[in-house]
């Protein structure tokens, strides 16, 4: 029987309300194509409504000068709802998004942990610097919230990469209007939800569903808003960042991704193997550190491969709702258009396409077996630009100058894996590579503490770890006191 939730609003200062405009849109279960629930359109005016409750919330409100212990409260009672709450939203987010339920538990669970860490890290680590001058001068820093912030997030793992950017926007002390994606609304609504139930003080907290050329550009343009932080595709990205230029707000772009996962001769075949077979399809390949190419030395480049299309053949394709599914639908019809479109390009630009198989039964939904196009050269359109979807393209190389020069020849900078057992050359070729984040012989496992984004076109900044405290969501401040005599020049004295 098909699941239909309850309609979603905007979340207001504090209050579940309609669309101004009373307008809603449908969203779909990418499972069935059918519609889940609808949800309120949000436009310029409710942008508006949203930016003035949390800039009251900030200036007049108790947050804005609310001491650190009692705000990281609110911060903890955040995580342990999620907590509460996580098989509800491991479920919704499952449905809402696609991705399988043994993934979205992980994500919930994730969720939580972005609060709890970011509740640890502004008590430990939010404090300036002290510098003393002889015995004239003492300056310091402090760091000041800079009040309201938008948060525009993406639709792939929706929940852990929206409490990635709200937990130290609040943590920190700013105000919050959140523009989620339109194809996964869920999980802002479940987050909504939890911010009521933790009793945060009316309008920190904000939720404007809607489209982005609409909500999302309204919100980027509001000359309240303090920064933006978004997590999106680079066009949407660029435009941002242009939309941005008249109030001179902040901005931290978290973009697309080409990412190389390079295996020499002597690396460990099976790890090798095991990382790049998971780091592409899960998720559904809908990931922005994804490694999309996949660069094999010419003496395994044959074994690999074969062990590849056996892995491929065994991947479970099925109902995201079930515990052994390895793969579920995108995210909806136009993306896997996309995904397909680029699968054709890949033909015909003369790859080898090997896939695994859908299930008929799935043949309503938007499946996209797991694929490897073989016989790629890093130059074709499908080996440069972002696929996102469940897609590896298999590039043989020769000597280690030859693959670094391949895995930089690319607009992206945002991942990148190495596999190799000669420590040296793994050191090497992770410090050649143009991307902000490397693994050396690793999956893509992830420290909260280091920073996290691109480079070239995949972003600007970073988030994680202090980076976003620090160098993102606060402004230092510099405060010079002079604590004894000294010499200030005597202008005007001449008569």
């Amino acid at each position: 029987m098909e699941e239909r939730l309850d309609d979603v609003k905007l979340y207001i200062n504090g209050e579940f309300v309609d669309a101004a405009s009373g307008e809603t849109f449908d969203n779909m279960n990418p499972f069935s194509n059918k519609v889940i629930n609808r949800v309120a359109k949000g436009y310029g005016t409710d942008i508006d409504k949203a930016v003035s409750a949390a800039k009251e919330a900030f200036s007049n409100g108790p947050w804005g000068s609310m001491k650190v212990k009692e705000r990281m409260k609110y911060i903890e009672r955040i995580a342990d709802l999620i907590e509460e709450e996580a098989e509800t939203i491991a479920r919704l987010e499952s449905l809402d998004s696609g991705l399988p339920i043994s993934q979205t538990r992980k994500m919930a669970a994730r969720g939580a942990e972005n609060f709890r860490f970011y509740s640890r890290m502004v008590q430990a680590r939010m404090h300036g610097d002290a510098y003393q001058v002889d015995d004239e001068f003492i300056n310091y820093t402090v760091y000041q919230p800079l009040g309201v912030v938008g948060l525009i997030t993406p639709w792939n793992a929706p929940f852990m990469l929206l409490t990635w950017k709200v937990a130290p926007a609040l943590a920190t002390g700013n105000t919050v209007v959140l523009k989620p994606a339109e194809l996964s609304p869920l999980s802002a609504n479940i987050l909504a939800n939890v911010i009521r139930k933790a009793e945060l003080p009316k309008g920190v907290f904000n939720v404007v569903h809607g489209f982005g050329e609409t909500a999302g550009e309204a919100l980027v343009k509001h000359p309240s808003v303090k920064a933006i932080s978004f997590t999106g595709e680079t066009r949407t990205g660029k435009r941002i960042i242009k939309n941005s230029a008249d109030s001179l707000k902040k901005t931290s772009m978290e973009l697309g991704g080409k990412s190389p996962l390079i295996v020499f001769e002597d690396a460990d075949f099976d790890n090798a193997l095991d990382a790049a077979v998971w780091g592409i399809f899960s998720f559904n390949g809908e990931r922005c550190t994804a490694n999309s190419r996949v660069f094999v030395h010419k003496d395994i480049k044959d074994r690999f491969t074969e062990a590849l299309k056996a892995r491929v053949q065994n991947i479970v394709v099925g109902d995201p709702k079930a515990n052994d599914t390895e793969i579920g639908p995108l995210i909806d019809t136009g993306h896997y258009k996309k995904v397909t479109g680029y699968i054709e390009l890949a033909k015909e630009e003369g790859c080898e396409v090997f896939q695994g198989t859908v299930p008929p039964e799935l043949k309503s939904g938007n499946y996209v077996p797991p694929t490897l196009l073989l016989n790629a050269k890093n130059d074709m359109q499908v080996c440069q630009e972002e696929i996102f979807g469940p897609v590896m393209a298999v590039i043989e190389f020769e000597t280690e100058d030859d693959v670094v020069q391949m895995a930089n020849d690319v607009d992206y900078g945002l991942a990148g894996y190495v596999w190799t057992n000669d420590i040296k050359r793994g050191h090497r070729v992770a410090q050649a590579i143009d991307s902000g984040m490397i693994w050396v012989n690793s999956q893509n496992v992830r420290d909260l503490r280091i920073p996290f984004g691109g480079m070239k076109s995949s972003g600007i900044g970073r988030e994680g770890g202090h980076f976003a405290i620090f160098e993102f969501y606060t402004e230092p401040k510099a405060i010079h006191v002079a604590i004894g005599d000294h010499h200030i020049p005597k202008f005007g004295m001449k008569k």
